[in-house]
């Protein structure tokens, strides 16, 4: 038996019974402001009606999502993420914790930020000052809008998107990074 493949199916069917996804879980979760992971399991068991089982993976989950292959390591994100910046990890963790559950990808660790690539760069992702994170996204054919600003050509992404808090890190956010995820691969 593949533990992966296991592990990517109970999270898939804790979203399908829940009837929410995974940033939304993970909203939950952070919202609660709890840290230990018997807490957390017990809240979600009690708010969302799961049994400890699924409760349970899902906290190891949260607490400790699986990586890309290779990862950016604590140091590196340590150092991009340094200082006044500290406070905009959550938001890089968000995202990468969601976009670590749809398959293989490389994460290269760059001066500031760390570049997100399959076949090619589909994605930015690092601190722009100290209280904004920014996205950038690498597709085509996606009208943009206020949020997802479209960039010049020639630059180094199609679009970008600035965050200024984990809340900003949503469904419609995913949309624009899963085209540019399957665009890459």
């Amino acid at each position: 038996m593949d533990v992966e493949k296991a592990y990517q199916s109970q999270i898939d069917n804790i979203q399908i019974k829940t009837g929410k996804s995974l940033v939304q879980l993970f909203d939950i979760i952070r919202q609660s402001g709890l840290t230990k992971h018997g807490e957390i399991r017990d809240m979600l068991k009690s708010t969302l009606g799961i049994g400890y089982g699924d409760a349970n993976t899902l906290t190891h989950f949260y607490l400790n999502p699986p990586s890309a292959k290779p990862v950016a390591g604590d140091s590196v994100l340590d150092e991009i993420y340094a200082g006044p910046k500290a406070t905009l990890r959550p938001i890089h963790e968000t995202v990468m914790a969601e976009l670590s559950v749809w398959g293989e990808f490389e994460v290269a660790p760059k001066k500031g930020y760390v570049s997100l690539r399959r076949k090619k760069q589909f994605a930015m992702l690092g601190p722009a000052t100290n209280s904004r994170v920014e996205l950038g996204l690498n597709m085509k054919g996606v009208p943009g809008t206020d949020r997802l600003v479209e960039q010049p050509a020639g630059g180094m992404c199609n679009y970008k998107v600035k965050l200024a808090s984990a809340d900003e890190v949503d469904a419609e956010l995913f949309g624009w990074l899963r085209t540019a995820f399957d665009s890459a691969g």
